[in-house]
């Protein structure tokens, strides 16, 4: 879980705000800078001096800001009006517009501007509305407060607070913007450019202006307003300044436009950065070549000192790619021109590089010279077509002074300009060709202020504020103000103007090199120039500062989206000493843009004029050498940049962001996920105090692995070295290096794997031909390297011929590379050399290790194991001492391998093939299918399918439909999982991307698949697992210690390791990271699971194909809320059904009932239901009314009339021995609607035996169950209700009992897995196939030894699916409750008219669509208990809600609504306690920590349930004294409250013992009632979201892994925690969230008899309801609220309300 938990606690790292703010201070957010008192009086603020300069002594009152007058009905809009105040700086904008778009789930996007005129916005290319429809709705993510105006940002799924402008007053002037926000932390990253001494903000007062200017890197040449954390905002602004200070908060100040704010949201920062670039604009992928290593100086004189500094280079042979020219190559400094005296072989010297196979670059600056008599065509080129920015009178040139002297400045915003720019660019290349382009000066910078004019002083030059900026002048280094371009006032447009030549030079680029990519390098930049441009770090220092602050200047970059960037190696000013040299040449060397480069004027300190033995050349060649080796990692990174939004360089906390250790880290820096470079930045130091994050790390040159992790170390890094390590789970490609990259790119490539902690490494490669645009091929590498996209074919033949293995355990058996030599270290290392592996194929690379037992697959499942039937399925027998290990057991080999695959962006599919080397499964009844079809569906961002089946044969599949999203998710970025095959043995891989965890892995041997037989395992990625159902567990989490749980509807009471009511293949697992994923197998054949220690899970069925679903979460909650989203929301219950209910197997009569009920209000007991069970009906007859119970349907009128609810029993088998008319057998015989034979084989139906007796017999109970059976019991038939028309049929009978015999409010049908009391059909043989009632093998099942038809019907009896589709009841019997769901739901609300209950005892997913369920025929035993606990958590993961409705309120009802109530905590309330015990309100008696309550008498909210519950007190067996009231406290709390006990038991309802029981109960119960607003709430939240309602404490406490094994305690939502006695003695967990006021723990709380332990959660409201004897009286009863504060004082909630049982949709 830290993964996630940390994500959260980062989500709070990146923002930036400026107020202090304290739960009664007034805020204090600075109006202006370092006013005197009269100053600030003048301006309506307040004067308050403090001992603190830094801190404002002026700040606003209260009366400042706006208010909103109107908001637009979808509420993305309001207008707001100025409130009266003194004004700051004029010109105050009294009426303003703010609009809000949620533009995807990820992203917001907000905006204010003036209501009546317009105002500059930013031009953008890619920042635009998005028509999408995100997931996450904008209320949950924005809240607006009214007066004064603001607005607070929070997290959708916890609605934790990340922007809250409310703690300040927006100011909207002309030229004065200012909006403050108070942020989550401190932990505050970008905003550039400036040379940050750390990538961590400072927040102590700290001012950063943004405003581009020509200055050195400790003032600003480029603006990114960009701020990150794992939540991160972007806005556009103008000339501005942001204020961080202590609280932590932020203020924005700007001098013109609009305010534009973009929020992303993510879950990692990695997500942060790939959302950003979404946005802007993703990175280009660099040429290949542009990664080498670059050489460059600023006055190298002449041409013959450049070649001198190539071949003293080339002869020390130092890999070296690129040579630039800097601007003393030109004519008098001017654009378009070069030197032919100095430089005059210039244009044939891309020519002299190019045969050395390197690149030639050259600088342009943005300005043409006017100085010189010389015709200077470009400048007249320039001037006839308008080229250039203006005076303010829009006409004339604007003259400044540059390099060449006085100069104009072409406009790049104007189309002329744009297309001047690219004509004299591609007449530039016609005379001096070269490959690449650099341009600079483009701040935009001047040498004179504004112009050699001056500025005119008006507003635009000197506005009524100036931000902190060089010089505090607007004009200082740059144009006027005033000053015109085709996209406006210059004053609106300066800091876009390097942003608008890369726009121009792009395409000047895309004409002279057409399909090239080439390469951009620009000095000025603005959020989107990444997608065309790499940048350097400016005109940095020799000195051991720069060399630091280069890393977050890089990191920093890596947010902006500009990955290719690099400082200048060795610094541009001063000379260099050669220890800095040679230390920054180390760090240098995995810079992405890698490049020496110094200013005139000073010593060349390029690596050869350092001597060629010197200490520098030798460090420079190594780590040049290693950088030339991992090219193809850098390069597949870049890739994955321009793809995927993902960062090259990378700060440390983006891979470790749990560890708040690395939050800090800016002195080391990582190459993607995998390598760690950890360089010396101080002088004379041969250590570095470096920290190890939580992996394992394998040094790069010795490959050893480092014992350290999680901690510092005092690294050794002599003079020649620098820290380098490669991360555990990486496979990175590698090349053999040569001097340049024309050459390397020749050479054969290679891998570095190295294992992780679980031996296991992935990685990828992209490869073209590396100077094309667009993406041509990449390979995915895991120990399979397999191609993912195919379509590039190597010019060069490259093959992939040495591979490293770092981390094997010991020595390998055998390496299946046939002629391979090998070799190993003592390091652990396995080398394999010369292996000629074809570039583009798929190949395997596999060795083994001794295997420990417990990876074993199990051959032989059956019992009687040996040796000879083990060998003769092919399968290896060897014993083992180990407890449970199988005998006999699978080779490696044993399964299917990929003959053909075809990928789509949607999906992939898959043609497999049996391995015929071993020749059968050995079931010689259950032929194997030899070719398979395998499928993979993207169905959604968090939802795969894959399938596997029998291409050729039409086999059975599950009809239950799914709602699948209606398009494929074929955006492979938005994906949380990647899939990937093995091939030998084939298998399915499902990788988490955020974590890289493998959380499916079917590549284990023993895949089979055969005509009666299916078995596949997988490997899981932890042993917490939980689900798979109907059988009772000791544990909620699996035990897999080759623990095996059969599946096939059974009536069978619960027992450990026992099939009973229904099935269930769905388990979720939780991930050591605290992720959490969720699969389901459609399958409804008999099957089993067998969990084992490896750990894994193996799945057998005997029929069907494998279809299995996989949903991502990441959260328990989340998956839950997918798998309901994919199979059926769970039904909303009727509000009367949550009240408790009455029932038992033994009702005499009614008088016995009605004596019940009297009992029950005399004791004043709250109680809402009573059922009769199948004692009313006359000999067990579905339909039929008892003689003894013929005043019932008058008891029934009455108890209705008095406020409560009736529920009957309703069997499926019908009887057909009667002697008089039975409309039920008729009606249904002449519809035939019953199950029969297959016509081949007879036209009967398949006679049961359940509970209807012979007529005119009297049953002698005394006689032995069979007995009875066998001469008592009358031939039923069973409806099969696949059929529509069964469905009517059985609409017409129920319709009739209740028009005609007696009226109820709910259904209750059991009895329907379909149970029989005979085996298979009366007389025991069962027609046609006996491989169907005996199948080849046969699931553990409860009287496995009996068969599949053992109290059930025969396996061959047809059915009929609704679409005339015969299928056999061996592969639908496990639908048979599910098919008989729906039609009894549906008759219920047509016959009543009302929404009720269905529950039903057997289950299949998506039955709780249509009905609830108990956990049916339990012990009255302790134990019980407990177990009845797992099982509601169980149905919680499997939707199994209490009932269901398509619910739609009363037309004359409000729409729904949510109130948040947020109350301040007072001097009168107990600081610290803040876990409230709820009993306190009540009779029963525990402390309570706050309690507010406030009576709400009209207002609607949102939520909803699972419901599931067992028979309180036991069902089977006579309960006892402690045991029932215990059980009753537990019941209370049970979504479906039912108190039911068996026949010939003594009486247990409340009312059965004594009246000290009976208080007892009462009081309970009237706990249940008070809270019902809050668990019907919840069951509408259950409906809506699928949300769980009876909920594990590790769905609301993941981060706590004590939470991932507690089953004794579970939560009514998040909010009620309930801690039963479960024994004589309790000893209870007790968890902490912010609420508590004892740390998580085991505590002992007291529970005496008469009480159960309650707790509500800190910072949430329950609705609740004074108590009556039923839901009808209580639900006239004024409402209330319960609100329990959390630590910081506030508390949220919401109320779902409506008639409680109408129906709509």
């Amino acid at each position: 879980m830290i993964a996630r938990q940390m994500a959260l606690i980062i989500i709070e790292m990146f923002m930036v705000v400026v107020m202090t703010i304290r739960e009664t201070w007034t805020l204090r957010t600075t109006s202006t800078f370092l006013l005197e008192q009269e100053g600030c009086v003048q301006r309506g603020c307040c004067w308050s001096p403090l001992n603190e300069r830094n801190a404002p002594w002026c700040f606003f009152p209260t009366n400042h800001g706006y208010t909103v007058v109107s908001e637009g009905s979808s509420n993305p809009y309001a207008r707001l009006k100025r409130m009266d105040s003194p004004s700051l700086f004029g010109g105050d904008i009294q009426e303003l517009v703010f609009q809000a778009e949620m533009q995807t789930s990820n992203r917001l996007h907000f905006k204010i501007y003036d209501a009546n005129n317009k105002r500059f916005e930013v031009p953008h290319e890619h920042v635009r509305t998005v028509s999408s429809n995100p997931s996450t709705p904008l209320h949950k993510a924005l809240r607006i407060t009214r007066e004064p105006f603001g607005l607070t940002v929070r997290r959708s799924d916890d609605e934790k607070v990340l922007f809250d402008t409310t703690m300040a007053p927006l100011v909207f002037a002309d030229q004065y913007l200012q909006l403050s926000a108070r942020l989550p932390s401190h932990n505050i990253y970008g905003l550039g450019e400036h040379v940050h001494q750390n990538y961590r903000h400072d927040t102590y007062w700290k001012t950063w202006p943004i405003f581009t200017r020509d200055s050195f890197p400790n003032g600003v040449r480029r603006t990114h307003t960009y701020t990150s954390t794992v939540k991160l905002f972007y806005v556009y602004l103008l000339v501005w300044h942001v204020t961080l200070q202590p609280a932590p908060a932020v203020t924005f100040r700007t001098i013109g436009g609009v305010l534009d704010f973009y929020i992303v949201f993510g879950y990692t920062p990695e997500q942060v950065v790939a959302e950003f670039l979404e946005l802007i604009g993703r990175p280009v992928i660099p040429a290949y070549w542009s990664l080498g290593f670059q050489l460059s100086r600023w006055n190298y004189g002449n041409l013959t000192e450049v070649k001198a500094t190539v071949d003293r280079n080339r002869a020390i042979n130092l890999p070296y790619d690129v040579q630039y020219t800097d601007i003393d190559y030109m004519e008098d400094k001017k654009i378009f021109t070069y030197d032919k005296v100095k430089f005059k072989e210039l244009p044939q010297f891309a020519d002299y590089l190019n045969e050395k196979g390197q690149k030639y670059i050259l600088i342009l600056v943005r300005c043409a010279s006017l100085v010189g008599n010389a015709p200077y065509e470009s400048y007249d080129r320039g001037t006839a077509v308008d080229a250039w920015v203006t005076y303010s009178d829009g006409k004339t040139p604007l003259l400044g002074e540059v390099w060449p002297g006085e100069t104009v400045f072409p406009d790049y915003t104007s189309q002329n300009c744009i297309d001047w720019w690219v004509d004299e660019y591609q007449r530039l290349y016609t005379e001096i060709k070269h490959d690449a382009l650099w341009i600079d000066m483009n701040e935009i910078a001047s040498f004179v202020k504004g112009s050699i004019k001056g500025c005119a002083d008006n507003n635009l030059n000197y506005p009524p504020f100036t931000p902190r900026i060089l010089d505090e002048v607007m004009y200082s280094k740059t144009l006027c103000m005033d000053a015109k371009q085709a996209w406006g006032n210059h004053y609106d447009v300066h800091s876009l103007y390097g942003y608008s030549m890369v726009l121009a030079s792009e395409k000047a680029l895309q004409r002279v090199f057409g399909k090239s990519r080439s390469l951009l390098l620009t000095r000025s930049s603005f959020p989107g120039v990444g997608k065309y441009s790499g940048h350097w770090l400016g005109d940095n220092a020799a000195n051991w500062n720069d060399i630091k602050w280069a890393i977050p200047g890089m990191l920093e970059f890596g947010l902006f989206g500009v990955p290719y960037i690099g400082a200048d190696i060795c610094g541009f000013f001063d000379d260099s000493s050669e220890e800095l040299c040679r230390r920054w040449m180390q760090v240098g060397a995995f810079y992405p843009f890698s490049r020496n480069h110094n200013a005139e004027g000073y010593r060349p300190q390029d690596p050869a004029y350092y001597g060629a033995n010197s200490k520098l050349v030798a460090s420079s060649k190594h780590y040049l050498t290693i950088r030339y080796t991992l090219l193809p990692y850098l390069y597949t990174l870049f890739y994955k940049a321009h793809t995927a939004g993902e960062t090259v360089v990378r700060p440390v906390l983006h891979e470790f962001y749990g560890d708040e250790n690395t939050w800090t880290v800016d002195r080391q820096f990582l190459w993607g996920k995998y390598l760690l470079i950890t360089p010396v930045l101080d002088p004379g130091v041969e250590s570095v105090w470096a920290y190890i994050p939580d992996a394992k790390w394998y040094d790069y040159d010795t490959m050893v692995p480092l014992t350290e992790r999680k901690q510092h170390v005092n690294m050794h890094v002599p003079a020649e070295k620098l820290g380098l390590h490669i991360r555990g789970g990486a496979i990175l490609p590698t090349q053999r290096p040569e001097v340049t990259l024309t050459y390397s790119r020749r050479n054969p490539m290679g891998l570095i794997i190295a294992l992780d902690d679980n031996n296991e490494a992935a990685g990828e490669l992209f490869w073209d031909d590396g100077d094309s645009r667009g993406i041509v091929a990449f390979l995915i590498l895991c120990l399979v390297v397999r191609v993912n996209h195919a379509g590039y074919k190597d010019p060069n033949n490259l093959k992939f011929e040495d591979i490293t293995i770092l981390g094997i355990p010991y020595s390998p058996s055998f390496i299946n590379v046939t002629h391979v030599p090998t070799d190993g270290g003592a390091n652990t290392v396995l080398f394999l050399r010369n292996l000629s592996l074809n570039f583009g194929d798929t190949y395997l690379i596999e060795w083994q290790v001794p295997k420990l037992e417990y990876q074993r697959i199990d051959c032989h499942p059956e019992e009687n194991a040996n040796e000879a039937k083990c060998t003769a399925r092919g399968c290896i027998w060897k014993p083992s001492d180990e407890p449970k290990v199988p005998f006999c057991y699978y080779p490696d080999d044993y399964g299917y391998t990929v003959s053909t695959v075809t990928e789509t962006d949607s999906g992939m599919t898959l043609d497999i093939t049996r391995n015929m080397k071993y020749r059968s499964s050995g079931r010689p009844d259950s032929p194997d299918i030899d070719k398979l079809r395998v499928a993979v569906y993207y169905h959604s961002s968090d939802m795969l399918q894959f399938k596997i089946w029998d291409p050729t044969t039409d086999r059975y599949e599950v009809p239950v439909p799914l709602s699948v999203p209606a398009a494929p998710e074929t955006d492979a970025t938005k994906r949380l999982y990647e899939v990937r095959f093995t091939n030998n043995t084939f298998g399915i891989q499902v990788i988490r991307k955020s974590t890289n965890t493998i959380i499916w892995d079917s590549s284990l041997p023993g895949f089979t698949f055969s005509d009666m037989f299916i078995q596949v395992s997988t490997r899981l990625p932890s042993e917490y697992v939980y689900g798979f159902g109907e059988t009772e567990h000791k544990t909620y989490r699996h035990d897999l210690n080759y623990v095996t749980y059969g599946m096939f509807s059974k009536d069978q009471p619960p027992g450990y390791l026992m099939n009973c009511y229904g099935v269930h293949p769905f388990y979720m697992g939780v991930e050591n990271t605290a992720d959490a994923h969720g699969v389901l197998l459609l399958n409804s054949n008999a099957m089993d699971v067998t969990f084992q220690l490896t750990p894994s899970i193996t799945y057998r069925t005997v029929g069907g194909i494998l279809d299995f679903y996989m949903v991502l979460g990441p959260t328990p909650e989340m998956v839950v809320q997918e798998y309901t989203a994919l199979i059926g929301r769970p039904v909303l219950p009727a509000y009367w059904s949550l009240g408790f209910q009455l029932c038992r197997y033994g009702y005499a009569n009614d008088t016995e009932i009605e004596n019940l009920y009297n009992d029950m209000r005399a004791a004043e007991i709250p109680y809402d239901v009573q059922y009769a069970d199948i004692d009313y009906m006359e000999r067990q007859l579905d339909f039929v009314l008892d003689p003894d119970f013929e005043g019932l349907p008058a008891l029934v009128d009455k108890m209705r009339a008095e406020g409560m609810r009736f529920i009957f029993i309703l069997d499926p088998a019908i009887s057909g021995n009667e002697t008089r008319y039975y409309p039920a057998f008729e009606r249904g015989q002449a519809a035939d609607v019953f199950i029969k034979w297959p016509k081949e084989l007879s036209d009967e139906i398949v006679w049961g035996k359940v509970w209807p007796d012979y007529p005119n017999v009297t049953v002698d109970e005394s006689l032995d169950w069979d007995t009875q059976v066998e001469i008592y019991r009358s031939y039923a038939a069973f409806p099969d209700f696949f059929r529509n028309e069964t469905a009517a049929w059985w609409h017409q009978e129920i319709k009739e009992f209740y028009e005609k015999t007696m009226k109820f409010d709910g259904i209750w049908i059991d009895m329907n897995e379909p149970a029989s009391f005979v085996h298979g059909t009366v007389g025991g043989k069962c027609l046609g196939n006996p491989l169907l009632e005996n199948p080849p093998y046969m699931p553990p099942l409860e009287s496995q030894h009996m068969g599949l038809n053992h109290k059930t019907l025969c396996m061959n009896s047809e059915q009929i699916l609704s679409d005339g589709k015969r299928v056999k009841h061996y592969d639908v019997h496990s639908l048979y409750g599910w098919s008989h769901s729906k039609p009894t739901y549906d008759s219920l609300l047509e016959v009543t008219g009302k929404r009720g209950i269905v529950v039903t005892r057997s289950t299949y997913p998506s039955s709780g669509k249509w009905v609830g369920h108990w956990l049916g025929d339990n012990n009255s035993s302790w134990d019980q208990l407990f177990k009845s606990i797992i099982g509601m958590l169980e149905f919680s993961l499997f939707g199994i809600s209490y009932v269901t409705c398509h619910y739609k309120p009363h037309p004359n009802r409000e729409a729904l609504c949510k109130c948040i109530m947020t109350y301040k905590i007072t001097s009168k309330v107990t600081r610290g306690c803040y876990g409230c015990s709820l009993m306190s309100m009540f009779p029963l008696s525990v402390h309570l920590c706050l309690l507010i309550q406030t009576y709400i008498h009209s207002f609607s909210l949102s939520m909803a349930l699972f419901q599931t519950g067992a028979d309180i007190c036991g069902f089977f067996n006579p309960s006892e004294y402690e045991l029932c009231l215990r059980w009753t406290q537990l019941g209370a709390f049970y979504p479906y409250s039912r108190n039911h006990n068996g026949k010939g038991n003594p009486r247990q309802d409340p009312v059965a013992w004594d009246s000290i029981f009976a208080e007892i109960s009462r009081d309970v119960l009237n706990v249940r009632y008070t809270l019902l607003p809050y668990l019907y709430t919840l069951m509408y939240e259950s409906h809506t979201k699928g949300s769980t309602v009876i909920r594990p404490l590790l769905h609301e406490f993941v981060e706590d892994r004590n939470t991932w094994d507690i089953y004794q305690q579970f939560l009514w939502g998040p909010a009620l925690l309930i801690t039963p006695v479960l024994d004589p003695v309790c000893t209870c967990c007790f968890h902490q969230a912010e609420l508590l006021p004892v740390q998580s723990g085991t505590y002992l709380l007291s529970a005496p008899l008469d009480h159960i332990n309650l707790h509500i959660r800190g910072g949430y409201i329950l609705p609740w309801q004074k108590p009556e004897r039923n839901t009808q009286l209580s639900r006239k009863n004024p409402l209330g609220l319960i609100v329990a504060m959390s630590e910081s004082g506030t508390a949220e909630g919401s109320f779902f309300w409506d008639d409680g049982e109408g129906i709509g949709k």
